[in-house]
């Protein structure tokens, strides 16, 4: 049984554009919250302006025990706790720090070593990212984009966000 009193990170779905806001209120409560967000240049017709937009859309990260769990319900522009089995699901530190990693990395927009090609990867393989920001997680083989690029999927919170990874920082996992 987890005690009520220690902090977990706890994914909450949010309003649609709501997520900055829901961040603000969550921070004037002293409640300490997550929101990963990526700068995209945005190009209209007269003009380019950079924006910030969240990595997930319609989700905020709270680091909260199950008594804030009440007041956090009642911040304007919070729809619930992601949940499993009616329990708010916690979100490993690693993964939290994984994508910190992840948007520090795309922010300076780093590649990374080159170290040597790995085994041939197909389409649809299961595999762990072996160094980098991400080092640890594990994804599915979305495309193969050269000789040198990967997509792969990362399972977070029940969206997958998309990586653009080079192709040695990747193993396949063995299945089985």
């Amino acid at each position: 049984m987890k005690d009520q009193a220690v902090r977990y990170w706890h994914a909450l779905y949010v309003r649609s554009r709501a997520e900055k806001k829901v961040l603000a209120q969550l921070e004037d409560m002293g409640i300490q919250a997550y929101l990963p967000l990526i700068t995209h240049v945005k190009q209209w017709s007269d003009r380019k302006k950079k924006v910030e937009e969240p990595l997930f859309k319609s989700y905020v990260f709270v680091y909260s025990n199950e008594k804030e769990h009440i007041p956090v319900l009642n911040v304007y522009g919070v729809l619930k706790f992601v949940t499993f089995e009616r329990a708010a699901v916690v979100v490993p530190e690693n993964q939290i720090l994984a994508i910190k990693r992840y948007i520090q990395d795309y922010e300076r927009g780093e590649e990374g070593r080159i170290m040597n090609d790995n085994e041939d990867l197909k389409e649809g393989q299961m595999v762990r990212i072996i160094n980098g920001p991400m080092k640890g997680l594990v994804g599915r083989l979305d495309a193969i984009k050269d000789k040198r690029r990967l997509i792969v999927y990362i399972d977070v919170v029940g969206q997958y966000i998309p990586v653009n990874i080079p192709r040695t920082r990747v193993e396949r996992v063995i299945e089985g």
